[in-house]
């Protein structure tokens, strides 16, 4: 291995030329072979490199400059692109499963921030026992509204619901 300083050094185009004491002639050296470098190299850097000849010219090989950290940029993206993949994946299925137990549970109607009827309605079905239909038509018999809506939807020749629009007992100030 030999070490030389970069002499010549255009950025634009990615090569220059490295003198080396060891050598008589100034060694051409393509960006290429600086590929794990931390940063580009500078006109007056010290670089290592082997030299080898290719169709009759001589260049520089698995250089390094003198002094820049190197790293090995293949294995630190795959390593980068793999843990962002399971992160993905991870928050991927976080937001599924949070999502199939928000609608399968039915909590969208409690998020809101001051209770509706229906939500209320809700909670009062899901504390007590389900209603039975036995005979029962008007408001007057009815001990809630939860009761009224089950008679309405559930039981026959019920006569809370006057204005058809699916309510019962609107007018009943008890509810």
């Amino acid at each position: 291995m030999y070490r030389g300083q970069l002499v010549k050094w255009n950025d634009n185009k990615g090569f220059g030329f490295i003198k080396a004491s060891e050598l008589t002639f100034d060694t051409f050296i393509h960006i290429s072979a600086l590929k794990h470098m931390a940063r580009q190299p500078k006109q007056g850097d010290y670089i290592h490199f082997d030299v080898e000849t290719h169709k009759g010219k001589t260049r520089a090989t698995n250089a390094r400059i003198e002094g820049v950290k190197a790293y090995h940029h293949a294995s630190v993206s795959k390593t980068h692109k793999r843990g962002s993949h399971n992160r993905l994946l991870y928050v991927a299925i976080v937001i599924a499963i949070s999502a199939f137990l928000f609608s399968r549970l039915g909590l969208e109607k409690f998020i809101e921030s001051k209770p509706t009827q229906s939500s209320t309605s809700m909670l009062k079905l899901a504390t007590k026992p389900m209603f039975t239909c036995d005979g029962r038509q008007y408001c007057s018999q009815m001990t809630s509204r939860a009761e009224a809506e089950f008679f309405t939807k559930h039981c026959p020749n019920t006569k809370m619901d006057g204005d058809k629009d699916g309510i019962p007992c609107e007018n009943d100030t008890r509810f």
